[in-house]
């Protein structure tokens, strides 16, 4: 019995890290300022990146395939992208709060999205 509850308290405390981990790279790389030619060729407005620019920046980054193959693409990012959507059209109402950080956490897929494909790696190089 016990060693199946410290298997079960390791598995959470594992999956907490990744999570962490990952949402520490995606910040680290939504950080990175947005060139002004992305900008321009997403057409974005006044310069400002908002949560439905993931769709243009994550069709641009596609048009970039063979910059670096060996890179990862941006699954995960909208796999985020979606549950935090889905999170704030279930909780938003109930939670002012959630709103304002689900806006901040897809902004921060936008920025993501447009990150140049040498730092679209998840794991370490």
């Amino acid at each position: 019995m016990f060693s199946a509850m410290l298997l079960a308290i390791s598995i959470v405390a594992l999956s907490q890290f990744a999570l962490y981990y990952w949402r520490a790279v995606l910040a680290g790389v939504a950080a990175q300022p947005v060139s002004d030619r992305v900008l321009l060729a997403a057409q974005v407005e006044n310069g400002r990146l908002t949560p439905r620019d993931v769709q243009t920046l994550a069709g641009l980054h596609n048009l970039t395939p063979d910059l670096y193959p060996n890179r990862s693409g941006l699954g995960l990012v909208r796999i985020y992208y979606r549950a935090i959507e889905g999170l704030d059209a279930f909780l938003a109402k109930k939670i002012p709060s959630f709103s304002a950080w689900s806006e901040r956490e897809r902004i921060a897929c936008s920025k993501r999205s447009h990150a140049p494909r040498s730092s679209c790696s998840i794991a370490p190089e």
